[in-house]
């Protein structure tokens, strides 16, 4: 298969308006538009980037949006535990 028929295979025939789905016409990150004739970078599977410096922009986004959320967790976790702790039933004496 030569590149140009893959090119024209590869935009041509792409579902539209697909929720979710990046479409293949414009970079992910910077948004600028994707040539038949020029390579494309491809993150995740079917995320495109113009160049490999927006796609490794990505990748490290990707890393610290991946170490915040892990640190949220880890707090939430701290604090639901410190809380099992306190609370304890009441005791509740009964006149008889």
């Amino acid at each position: 298969m030569s590149r140009s028929v893959a090119c024209s295979f590869f935009f041509d025939n792409e579902l539209l308006g697909e929720p979710g789905m990046p479409a293949m016409d414009a970079c992910a990150l910077c948004a600028k538009p994707l040539a038949r004739d020029s390579d494309v970078f491809m993150y995740r599977g079917d995320t495109p980037f113009c160049s490999e410096e927006c796609r490794h922009e990505q990748m490290h986004l990707d890393a610290v949006c991946a170490k915040q959320a892990a640190r949220r967790q880890q707090i939430f976790s701290a604090e639901t535990e410190s809380h099992r702790g306190q609370r304890q039933p009441r005791k509740v004496s009964v006149a008889s």
